[in-house]
């Protein structure tokens, strides 16, 4: 069914959910999440195969979430204005080109600086491309749902695919590793991406079968509150993730910091002035709906540095494969697949502060409970248990700020508030590893340095490893300057070249293992103070669903 609005363009409806749009939805945004999650479980190798300082290695993952923490909103409104459906095929499309030219990453006759540059490039591809699904998916969801009871096991569904994606890229990960990709043993990590590019072919064929939905009434492109957003979001991550390396000092990264705050102003001012705003700040008057967003960025904040904690702890510092590393990932995001038929009764019949409030008390229990591990012990199954706890309070609380984001709001305005909430959550999710990267690999660089500056005799073995490539015979010099250059870049580098011939090894490994022990703890504390948040602050009794008419029904 469609309507003509003011603007001329015809509004399409959709009455239902059709069996297509749920399957097509469902797939496109567990596409987009394995996408998103796969670079973590192949840490370990890239650091191995293309040699990256620890600066590029965080910037492998960031390249694919800067894009979409920036551009969400933006596609939030092509979708309203033109049609979701040919933003699902056309972001399904997207993603598959940017793992082919991830794929075709230079070989190792290449300098590392190009052969990264390439993989950045196809990451931010792949990013655009899932920056289009997840609101888009999550919009058609809210406009094909107009009962409480469809609405809660449509979101169900939808937060069970997203999460299920995040557990199938280790396991999907951990066995493509398994196969050669050469002679290069330390390249298989292109299958994996290989195999990301078929399941988006397969999401944009599957995409032909959804139906249609759009509304346009009160939206536009909004040129110049786009281009504010995408400004001060891109100034602010750059500061963050760029502080760890360069310093918080740096004129670059505190000229980030000034900028992402002047074009945050610029954009209120834009949203404020305009007709057809990007977004509607009067959301934000929203009690529930201003509260969800805190808390969506405190506690998405929290789980994916808890994700990126766990990738670096088991395949960067405790160098397990792929495979053993993918176990931790199904513990932390299969839950939400497992546990759909009561996220979607507990959504529907119960105050969804419980949900949020549940399960991120749990992340941060889980995340205080792993800190306490040292990564000494090298067996998988003292973190089990934490592992556990995490997974399951993620369950709950991403159907709950979901639950939340499109139950408060008009239903006209679906495609605005599942922006506003993927860009937040997603916001979160890069916060998180930049973050808790920066503090991490802060510490282990002082514990490092001071461990260093106390030991003449580990200054001396230094200075002579140091000094190994000038008296290497011309046929090992270049590898042997590898493994200088990789014990010089910083903590991860150096923990990753063997004990046999680097003096930092265990010196590294102790500083990792503590810094990231902190790590944990600073996800907790956010975890708490989401679920403090959505406890207190949220309101409505405990068996009174969140869930407004007006969010219902068109």
């Amino acid at each position: 069914m469609s309507t003509t609005t003011g603007s001329g363009r015809k509004a399409v409806h959709t009455r239902q959910l059709t069996p297509g749009t749920q399957i097509a939805t469902a797939i496109a945004v567990c596409v987009a999440q394995v996408g998103l999650a796969i670079p973590a479980v192949l840490n370990g190798l890239f650091q191995q195969d293309l040699g990256t300082t620890s600066a590029q290695l965080t910037w492998i993952s960031d390249a694919f979430l800067v894009p979409v923490t920036l551009l969400e909103l933006t596609f939030g409104v092509l979708g309203d204005l033109f049609g979701r459906k040919r933003l699902l095929i056309g972001g399904s499309l997207l993603l598959a080109i940017g793992e082919i030219v991830s794929v075709l990453t230079p070989g190792a006759g290449v300098s590392t600086d190009a052969r990264v540059a390439v993989l950045w490039i196809g990451q931010a591809l792949a990013g655009i491309g899932a920056a289009v699904l997840f609101p888009t998916t999550l919009a058609m969801v809210a406009a094909g749902t107009h009962t409480a009871r469809s609405r809660a096991r449509g979101i169900a569904i939808w937060a069970a695919a997203l999460s299920s994606g995040g557990f199938i890229s280790p396991l999907l990960g951990g066995l493509m590793t398994k196969l050669s990709w050469g002679d290069d043993p330390n390249a298989s990590w292109r299958w994996a991406f290989v195999a990301v590019c078929v399941l988006a072919l397969v999401s944009t064929a599957v995409a032909f079968t959804a139906r249609n939905s759009s509304a346009p009434e009160g939206r536009s492109l909004d040129w110049p509150g786009q281009i504010t957003i995408a400004v001060s979001l891109f100034a602010l991550l750059f500061a963050v993730i760029q502080g760890s390396t360069s310093g918080w000092s740096d004129a670059w990264v505190i000229s980030g910091f000034v900028v992402a705050v002047i074009f945050f102003a610029l954009f209120i001012l834009a949203e404020r002035r305009s007709p057809a705003p990007l977004l509607r700040l009067d959301l934000f008057r929203n009690r529930a709906f201003a509260t969800n967003s805190v808390v969506t960025v405190f506690g998405m904040f929290a789980f994916l540095g808890t994700a990126y904690s766990t990738s670096i702890r088991l395949s960067a510092i405790q160098e397990f494969s792929p495979l053993k590393t993918a176990i931790a990932f199904v513990l932390l995001q299969g839950f939400a697949l497992a546990l759909m038929p009561l996220t979607a009764r507990v959504i529907h019949n119960y105050n969804p502060r419980w949900a949020l409030g549940a399960g991120f008390l749990l992340i941060g229990a889980g995340d205080i409970w792993i800190a306490t591990h040292s990564v000494a012990d090298l067996a998988l199954l003292p973190i089990i248990a934490p592992l556990v706890l995490i997974g399951v309070g993620f369950a709950f609380a991403l159907s709950g700020v979901t639950a939340v984001a499109v139950n408060t709001v008009p239903n006209h305005l679906a495609g605005m508030a599942s922006g506003t909430t993927s860009q937040l959550r997603d916001f979160g999710f890069t916060l998180g590893p930049a973050v808790v990267g920066a503090i991490a690999l802060s510490n282990a660089a002082s514990a490092i340095q001071a461990k260093i500056a106390g030991s003449p005799s580990l200054q001396s073995a230094m200075a002579a490893f140091n000094a190994a490539p000038a008296k290497a015979p011309e046929a090992e010099r270049a590898t042997v300057e590898a493994a200088v250059g990789a014990v010089n870049s910083g903590p991860l580098g150096a923990n990753a070249v063997p004990a046999s011939v680097n003096p930092l090894k265990d010196v590294a490994f102790e500083a990792l293992g503590h810094a990231y022990s902190i790590g944990y703890v600073v996800c907790g504390v956010a975890a708490l103070v989401a679920a403090f948040l959505a406890a207190v602050v949220l309101r409505g009794g405990a068996d009174r669903p969140m869930v407004t008419e007006e969010s219902l029904h068109d």
